[in-house]
């Protein structure tokens, strides 16, 4: 196969993540499937796999590969001087490189790094009118730049937003089959505790998954070599990598003032109060002199933001503060790195998830309901005599899930189950913990690592 690649360093990338098979490699066989797919734009956070799962699929399915990478091959950047219609890109970029030529119908032409770029956007909507030459983008969530991709070439574009891997990818990677993982499902529906063995070997895997996180170099080392060594280095690396990006992408707002509440993140959740507090981040800080610096964390894939609900009934969407909020990390490993050396001793040497408050259950399955595309929301009452973690709804209910990380009964949980007459639009809980599957009359337990299926789950509850 003759393939025209332009990239930077791609056989270091490919080392990284050969061995990960992960959720875009369906959805992409799916996109081109389809007569008449449009443009795609794969969207995430830095280091996510986006560009080795792209090329991957490229290799697979076309003969003739473009790849031009706006952040390290800024020449191409004028490629858009004369237009946006497909002849007049084209002309450019073979004119920049002669040697990269096109063949209609069997070309994929990638543009890797477009926030670099947002004016490629506007080309998508030619290349859909076109149809001779099929095109993906990717890009990372830095920057406000992604505003203008996001308004560019509507209805002339498919988006896919991809994360690090989710703890099923996880499971792929460590050899577990989907038989296996239809077979966990089976035991939720059916209520069918898990096996002694299934318990252990699944918890162990779990804890490796909190202390490791998703992000494929990491995981990829961690499948090679079965141990953890160099794991903790490269989630700092990536910590300090992040900072980087805010001082270099963070155009517009104060850019201390992001640095601030992102290093801050890791205390407010080691609290019993979780909630993120402007007020705290810094002596002297005011909530009008933050305006945006969330929004652009979470704008960038670096944090998962929960909002409490203002009352306990449906719909989610809308019915919630916007100024009442917890701040989990989008990916549990970066928690993980965040920790001091004597927490990172007590949760390494003695595998003690507890050490933290809580805060690596809670931060986990935020992550694990975020990759199932659910929005995160929790609650707590006025007189704080009553706090859910998260809350998710089924076809006809709202539904409370509690998070555990010890085995204590969740008053807040039967408290609110007992007042259905109150909160019609609960029906029932589900306690997630270091517990079996199970059903006492008035919420479900289940195992935390069973939570990447609560979607499946809730689906058979129609």
């Amino acid at each position: 196969m003759e393939n025209v690649i332009r990239m930077i360093n791609f056989a270091e990338l490919i080392m990284m993540c050969m061995v990960l098979k992960r959720k875009i490699d369906s959805f992409l066989e799916e996109w081109h499937s389809n007569p008449q797919r449009l443009p795609l734009i794969v969207k995430g956070a830095r280091q996510i796999g986006k560009t080795f799962s792209v090329m991957e699929f490229a290799k697979r399915h076309y003969s003739n590969i473009v790849y031009i990478n706006f952040a390290l091959q800024q020449k191409f950047h004028v490629i858009f001087r004369d237009g946006y219609e497909v002849e007049n890109v084209i002309k450019n970029i073979t004119y920049i490189d002669t040697s990269i030529t096109f063949v209609p119908g069997d070309t994929l032409l990638f543009f890797d790094e477009i926030q670099a770029c947002p004016k490629c956007a506007t080309s998508l909507k030619s290349f859909a009118l076109a149809r001779e030459i099929d095109v993906i983008c990717s890009g990372s969530l830095m920057g406000i730049n992604y505003h203008e991709i996001e308004s560019n070439s509507v209805g002339y574009k498919q988006d896919y937003e991809m994360f690090s891997l989710d703890f099923e990818e996880f499971l792929w990677a460590k050899g577990y089959t989907n038989d296996q993982i239809c077979s966990l499902l089976d035991n939720m529906v059916s209520l069918s505790p898990l096996l002694t063995g299934q318990m252990e070997s699944l918890t162990e895997a779990f804890r490796e998954y909190m202390t490791l996180g998703g992000m494929p170099a990491i995981v990829n080392r961690f499948i090679e070599t079965n141990t953890f060594s160099g794991s903790l280095e490269s989630q700092r690396q990536l910590l300090a990598d992040y900072e980087e990006d805010i001082t270099k992408y963070a155009i517009g707002l104060d850019k201390g003032k992001i640095l601030a509440a992102y290093r801050q993140i890791p205390v407010f959740l080691g609290q019993d109060n979780k909630k993120f507090q402007i007020s705290k981040v810094s002596p002297g800080a005011r909530s009008r002199e933050y305006v945006g610096v969330i929004d652009w964390l979470k704008d960038a894939g670096i944090i998962n933001v929960c909002y409490c609900l203002n009352q306990l009934s449906l719909p989610l969407r809308g019915n919630y503060n916007p100024t009442a909020y917890k701040v989990y990390f989008q990916d549990t490993g970066l928690l993980t790195a965040s920790l001091d050396e004597e927490a990172q001793e007590d949760l390494r040497a003695n595998r003690n998830f507890n050490t933290y408050k809580g805060a690596l259950y809670e931060n986990v399955m935020a992550d694990m309901l975020r990759k199932q595309n659910y929005g995160l929301y929790y609650y707590k009452s006025d007189k704080s005599d009553m706090e859910i973690d998260f809350f998710v709804r089924d076809a006809h209910s709202l539904v409370p899930l509690e998070v555990k990380a010890e085995d204590h009964t969740p008053r807040s949980l039967v408290n609110l189950i007992k007042k259905a007459d109150k909160y019609t639009d609960i029906k029932y809980g589900i306690k997630f913990g270091h517990k079996n599957i199970g059903f006492n009359g008035q919420f479900y337990t289940f195992p935390y690592f069973l939570a990447f299926l609560l979607r499946r789950y809730l689906k058979t509850k129609l």
